[in-house]
């Protein structure tokens, strides 16, 4: 860039320096200024994105910036390649951003020009160069004289200017430190949420390892009963099929020794029959007084003596419950006030 010859050619280098620094295109200061090879004129970069961007409407790709391209410096209508990188791969005038960050120093510094300063609204040729007090408003020396402030309590405007500065440097102090707080505040919220989700993971754990080992006993328990109940059957059935093998043994006994009474009774010959029969009578009787076999009571085949009450663990398992203790109190409440005030 020639800033020489603007320099030498205006009265005022501060301004011609400020022309040099204009973008073409945007008309206003460098922002992040490229530099545009080979033909060494700047542009800003979203300025130079911009021109890419309408030299290359059919490049665009959705959601990012378009990958190489061309188009014309606006300045001397030079054709400018560009890589994949776009405007990003171009070079950056650091020497432009620092003569920017320089005259912006420099402008914030030096004192305002008379048609820059502060007019009087009542007093067009009269600068405000006094505070007043009372009004708690700037004015200048003939409104203090001749004007609306001339009874009213009035300082250098300096002394006002360095003291509500300073008082604005406390304010933003006190911000600065509210915040901080407040941050602390979000740090210390945000470690008990992750406590509180690690707590609330540990004490679903532990109440299913405890449902669990629950469930284990009564199912254990189960087994218990249902053996006891499967021991009682076994007995019980072996009984009685001991009972009926005995009955079915004595029944054929008694049939055998019908058939041999009517074969007996079925002798004509009155002596054959005398020989046999008293002894056969005496058999039959026999039988008929030593034949009683086991009975089993009545009722024996009901299992009711093994019927379970459950409703007290019914009711147990519905009155189940946590054990809360008492609240604590809300250890960030005194937080909350300090940060309303």
């Amino acid at each position: 860039m020639d800033f020489q010859a603007g320099i030498l050619q205006d009265g005022s280098p501060m301004e011609s320096l400020e022309k040099q620094l204009i973008c073409p295109i945007c008309l206003e200061m460098f922002s992040k200024p490229v530099v545009i090879l080979p033909c060494q004129h700047n542009l800003c970069r979203k300025c130079a994105n911009d021109v890419l961007m309408a030299a290359n409407p059919y490049g665009q790709i959705r959601g990012s910036l378009i990958s190489g391209g061309r188009f014309r410096c606006p300045s001397c209508r030079h054709e400018v390649l560009l890589d994949r990188h776009g405007v990003y791969g171009l070079q950056r005038n650091l020497l432009v951003e620092n003569i920017i960050d320089i005259y912006k120093q420099e402008c914030s510094s030096r004192p305002l020009k008379k048609g820059e300063h502060p007019m009087c609204k009542e007093h067009e040729d009269e600068r405000i160069n006094i505070y007043c007090v009372t009004c708690e408003v700037p004015t200048c020396s003939m409104c203090k004289v001749f004007g609306a402030h001339k009874d009213c309590e009035v300082a250098p405007l300096e002394t006002v200017f360095q003291g509500q500065k300073t008082e604005l440097n406390n304010c933003i102090s006190m911000l600065v430190a509210g915040n901080d707080r407040i941050q602390t505040i979000i740090s210390q919220l945000e470690d008990s949420r992750q406590s509180t989700e690690e707590n609330s993971e540990a004490a679903k754990r532990e109440l299913c390892a405890r449902f669990e080992a629950l469930a284990a006993l009564l199912e254990e328990k189960k087994a218990e009963l249902l053996q006891r109940i499967s021991q009682e059957q076994a007995d019980k059935t072996a009984f009685i099929q001991s009972l009926i093998c005995q009955y079915k043994e004595q029944l054929e006994k008694s049939s055998r020794l019908v058939e041999t009474a009517i074969q007996a009774a079925e002798e004509t010959g009155g002596a054959a029959f005398l020989m046999n029969a008293k002894q056969l009578i005496k058999t039959i009787v026999e039988a008929s007084k030593g034949g009683r076999l086991d009975k089993i009571q009545p009722g024996y085949e009901s299992m009711d003596t093994f019927s379970v009450s459950l409703d007290h663990l019914t009711e147990a398992v519905h009155a189940l419950d946590f054990d809360l203790a008492e609240e604590d109190e809300e250890y960030f409440d005194g937080e909350e006030e300090e940060v309303e005030e």
